[in-house]
């Protein structure tokens, strides 16, 4: 396998395939069902997690790494703040740990400034004690990875339904090997700039081609695209991932990206044909609880 594919696979296992930002929630969410046997030590740790409807109360924490872990202390964002409104209210994934619930609150207050739209709409962080999910995402686990659609939020509140119903909208060309310009605009542009910009971002995903149309409109002062990370399925949102927040020991951070603002060879690599048409492959099974750090038991227990 050569080294650009390879690399993309290890993200893959990392990111996971990503709840798309335009598959609707519901109007009417119901509870999942008790499980038979909760203490099975064979059991998917997502049944469990997914189950907790309320964050721990415990002292603020991100435990472990972004797809195999959990977050103590949760706070949730708002469902409504001046600059931005959250989607898919039915999913309950708008818990995070504190520092992300800040980022995103003072980000968006910024947004008018950054380029003129009225604000984010905010996709998932993670659930109220973070950990696997029953769908969706691999990582998302410890509070600090945040989706963004890459929709201006209107200026005017969005009801419920369309919360759960209205799709985000697709950047990117049908032939997935550059941006559409119908949709793509400079304000794009200028807000993933300045997300990558924050000095606690230590990472931002986006489909390959809007990469490529990154690099391309970069200009002279680049620097910020080395946190800028191809990854299929961010063609309607962008991801946002904060670095361990300091003095939590517990929290793993990734190794820094790559040098470079990774425009060359290695965008380019995303763009063969293995890559862009890749073969199936083999689902991974499921964490249990024995798969992530003891402290994550506390955290699924605590009231």
């Amino acid at each position: 396998m050569n080294p650009i594919r390879s690399f993309a696979f290890a993200l893959v296992l990392l990111i996971g395939s990503p709840a798309v930002a335009q598959d609707k929630g519901t109007l009417d969410p119901k509870p999942l069902p008790p499980l038979a046997n909760p203490s099975d030590p064979k059991l998917a740790a997502k049944e469990l997690f997914g189950r907790r409807t309320t964050p721990a109360d415990l002292r603020p924490r991100a435990i472990g790494g972004y797809a195999r872990g959990c977050v103590a202390g949760a706070a949730a964002i708002p469902v409504d703040g001046e600059n931005w409104q959250v989607m898919r209210l039915s999913r309950n994934r708008n818990w995070g740990h504190p520092k992300m619930i800040g980022f995103l609150q003072r980000f968006a207050t910024r947004l008018p400034a950054i380029n003129g739209w009225p604000g984010l709409l905010v996709g998932d962080i993670s659930q109220p004690r973070g950990g696997p999910m029953i769908t969706g995402h691999a990582s998302h686990q410890i509070g600090l990875d945040a989706d963004i659609w890459l929709t201006p939020m209107p200026d005017r509140r969005l009801s419920q339904a369309e919360r759960e119903e209205m799709s985000a909208t697709n950047m990117v060309r049908d032939d997935w090997l550059d941006i559409d310009p119908a949709r793509w605009t400079p304000q794009h542009t200028a807000l993933i700039r300045a997300a990558a910009q924050e000095e606690s971002v230590a990472r931002i995903f986006v489909n390959p081609a809007i990469k490529k149309a990154l690099c391309r409109e970069a200009g002279a002062e680049r620097d910020w695209l080395t946190k800028v990370r191809p990854m299929w399925g961010h063609n309607y949102h962008f991801h946002i991932r904060l670095a361990c927040p300091p003095g939590e020991t517990g929290c793993a951070d990734q190794d820094p990206p790559p040098g470079g603002d990774g425009c060359g060879a290695e965008l380019a690599g995303w763009f063969t044909p293995d890559m862009l048409n890749p073969k199936p492959g083999k689902p991974r099974p499921p964490l249990t609880m024995a798969q992530l750090p003891p402290e994550c038991r506390r955290v699924l227990e605590a009231p």
